[in-house]
This record gives C-alpha cells, structure tokens and sequence, in this order.
C-alpha cells in the first residue's frame, strides 16, 4: 500500500523518471544553510543514510524559514532537478514548505553534530534521528528479515514460545521474578516462606532466559523450529557486551546430530552477512567510514572462508603452546576466554572457527554425553573481533542418560518432568543453537559497545525509556 502523495527520500534518489516532476517529501531537517537569497534544507525521512536537499528561495519562504530549525519536521512539495551540488545527483526545488513540528535550537539535543555515543545512550528517545543510528536500526530491521526469510526458506516452522515460564533453562543464570503479589504485604506461609499459593500462576515464575527448552517440544512435532524472541537475564554486569533485555534466535530441528548442527550454523551465518552485504551496504559503508574500516573486508572475510571445525582439546593443545601469555590462564577443562577465542580465529587459523566437544562438566544437563564420559557434543561458532557467537549441541535423546544428569546437578524433577517426556514419548536424535541476536549486529555493524544495537538498551539501574 503506497501513501498518498508522500515520495520516500529512497526511492527518489534512486530513481531517475521523477526528475522533472513535481513530488511531495515529508521528514526532518538534519541541517539548513544559506544566503540571504536561497536556503538549503538537508532532509531525512528515515528510509536511507543519504539526505536529500531542498532549495528554498529565502524571498518566497521568508516566514516559514525562520522557523524551520535542525530537528524540524516538514512537508516539502517542489519539483525534482538534477543537482549541480557535490555528493548528490537530484535535489527539490521547494514550492511549498509546510512545518509539521519546530525544534527550539536552544533545548534540543542534537543541535550539534559530533555527539560521542555516550551521550546518545542518555537520549535513547532521540538517537534514531542521527546518521549512525538511523543505519543500526536499519540493519537490524534487514537481518530480521533475513534471519525469517532463511529459515521460511528452509522449510522451518516459526515457534512462539513463552517469555513467562516456570524454569531455568540451564542454570544460565539470574532470572528476572514475575509476580502479582503485594510486595509490601508479602503472603508467607507458617514456615515464613513466601506463600507462591496466593499468586497469580500459583508458583514462582520469571522471565524466559531462553527458549531453546520449549523449542525442543516443537522440533519433537514439527521436525524442524525456530525461535526468535525476547530473552531476559537480571545479572549485574555492565560490560560492553551484556544486556538485561535480548533477542535470540535458537533453532531446533530432529534428526539433526551434531555435523548436521554445524553446517547449519555455518551456512545460516553466511547467508545473513552475504544479505546485509548486498542489502545494507550504503549504510555498512558510512559506519565503516565513521567507526571501523575494516569491517567490510571482515564481513567478507567470514562469507568467503570455509569454517575450521576442531575439537575443544584440539584448541585448547593450541593455545598452551602458543607461547602467549593470557590473561586467563588455559588448560583442559577451563571454560574458554573471549582472548582464547579470538587467537584461535584471528591469529592461529585466521578463518571463522567452529569447536566442539567440550567438556561435560562446564556445559549444560542437556547436551548428549559422548562415549568418553568426559566431554559433550556441544559445539561454539568463533568469529573475529568478537569470540562466541554461536552457542549449540546434539541433544540428549537418550532418557536414562538424561536422568542422570538432572539428578547430578540437582535440578528438581518436578520441574522438568515435561521435558523428560520427550524422551519418554518417541524420542529421537536431535540438535539446535542459539544466536544472540544483538551479538549478530555487534558483528555485523562493526559496532563495539551491545547497548548500540538495540533500540532501548536495558542494564542495570537503567530502564528510562
């Protein structure tokens, strides 16, 4: 469904028919300069990184110039011209100029340009209207797309699963607490406990820090799933690559042992950096030119090369005798370092990295043992500049095995009777991953600091918008 009249700065500037011709363009002034006789507005209306200019004579547009400051929205109907000007192939010859909504030069935010990133995180609410943000957020729109589009194209099913749920699904760590209760007038019971009876669900609940569990009981249906949703951890760390409040992606599929789950991950990885290459370039360009020129040639980097698959102990038989000293010392049975991760791919093979079978007892309860008793077919997509970004394994299929498991690490089994059911009821080899979602943009967008690829950061004492 087309607007009508509007024009989206887009288009037009990819367009060569409409020159001549009169259009309509709606958006906000990023810039306004001039002379005494013509005024020159720069315009963004959100659909590109590129502006596109308006030229006003100052004579016919006296008054309603005077009000048109940066941070202006305006309605501008004129007609479309090749331009003289550098940087730009048309422009609009303004004939009517209609001010939507004023921007008093003395309060807002984004008067100036050359804002560090820092202050934009206090002003979350108006950092979409800068250049670098403006290119995020399309980014991230573009792999979400992406990411739908692969797994539709795959014969995937999109599987909703619960963001309130009554378990932990790994001990992967604090949870956020979802209650109805009074906490000012707490029901306990005669022990003093608090009385989770008189709540809303009739038991704890909290905030879903995955929802790989849930999707297991898809794939057990469906064959093969995907999750893509909200995910919540309440632990107070505030590094650059931590967030209260995140997506993920974790698909599920049966049948799938765990080569199958890497050439899935690897292919899945490449499909989406090959789509923002041909998709999002104008906007992977400026942030390469403003933060990190490097980061076309890395996005390439992982699309051209076959990933190097080898074993945990294999890495780990690496970096002892690498002769470097880490910040974290290694040896077998440690889990592995950011540092540990990015020599493996950026110094040692210099390709992306995928490892595998970890050590069981610094892996999850639900990943399959292997027949060595001490390690799990877990494997960890490495890529550069970053380390982890993909986390995954064959799932446990096997009832008794899994069992013993829950039991060893204490996890109570009136909790997980549902999950156990799965191996009960017509059990099968089956295997899945996560993939952080903002991880993925940190990546893609060259981007150093996590809080910078979400819209509304959430982070310890910080939920203001």
């Amino acid at each position: 469904m087309k607007e009508r009249e509007r024009l989206r700065i887009n288009d037009l500037l990819k367009s060569t028919d409409q020159v001549g011709s009169e259009v309509v363009i709606k958006g906000w002034v990023r810039t306004k300069r001039g002379n005494k006789n013509v005024a020159f507005l720069a315009v963004n209306d959100g659909s590109v990184i590129h502006n596109l200019q308006v030229v006003a004579e100052v004579a016919q547009f006296e008054e309603q110039l005077k009000q048109v400051t940066t941070g202006s929205c305006v309605a501008v109907t004129g007609k479309l011209v090749e331009s003289s000007g550098q940087g730009q192939n048309v422009e609009v010859q303004a004939t009517d100029i209609v001010l939507y909504g004023g921007a008093d030069p003395e309060s807002y935010p984004l008067q100036k340009k050359g804002h560090t990133l820092e202050f934009l995180r206090e002003i979350a609410h108006l950092r979409p209207r800068t250049n670098t943000f403006g290119a995020v957020l399309r980014i991230r729109h573009a792999m979400a797309f992406a990411i739908h589009k692969y797994f539709n194209d795959y014969g995937f099913y999109y599987l909703h699963t619960p963001i309130i749920t009554g378990s932990d699904a790994e001990g992967a760590g604090a949870m956020f607490h979802v209650t109805t209760l009074d906490l000012d007038h707490l029901p306990v019971t005669e022990s003093g406990a608090v009385d989770y009876t008189q709540d809303f669900f009739g038991k704890p609940v909290n905030l879903t820090v995955s929802g790989q569990l849930e999707g297991e009981l898809g794939a057990m249906a469906l064959g093969k799933i995907y999750t893509f949703g909200p995910t919540f951890r309440a632990e107070n760390s505030n590094t650059p690559r931590h967030l209260s409040e995140f997506w993920m992606i974790e698909p599920e599929m049966a049948f799938y042992e765990i080569a199958d789950n890497m050439d899935l991950a690897e292919d899945f990885l490449k499909s989406l950096i090959r789509y923002a290459l041909e998709n999002c370039t104008a906007d992977l360009e400026f942030i390469a030119s403003m933060y990190d020129n490097e980061l076309m040639e890395r996005l390439r980097f992982v699309v051209e090369n076959d990933f190097v698959r080898l074993s945990y102990t294999e890495g780990v038989k690496i970096l002892e005798q690498s002769g470097v000293k880490f910040e974290f010392p290694v040896s077998w049975g440690v889990d592995l370092q950011s540092e540990h991760e990015r020599y493996l791919v950026e110094k040692h093979f210099k390709k992306p990295v995928i490892l595998t079978d970890y050590p069981r007892d610094i892996k999850a309860f639900y990943m399959k043992q292997n027949n060595d008793g001490k390690t799990v077919r877990a494997m960890d997509v490495l890529f550069p500049k970053i380390g982890e970004i993909i986390g995954g394994s064959q799932r446990e299929e096997d009832f008794g095995k899994l069992k013993k498991r829950i039991e060893e690490l204490h996890i109570p089994e009136k909790d997980m009777w549902w999950y156990l059911d799965t191996r009960r009821f017509g059990s099968a080899p089956h295997s899945g991953f996560g993939l952080g979602f903002e991880r993925l943009l940190l990546f893609v967008t060259g981007m150093t600091n996590i809080r910078d690829v979400i819209p509304f950061p959430r982070t310890p004492k910080n939920a203001e918008f």
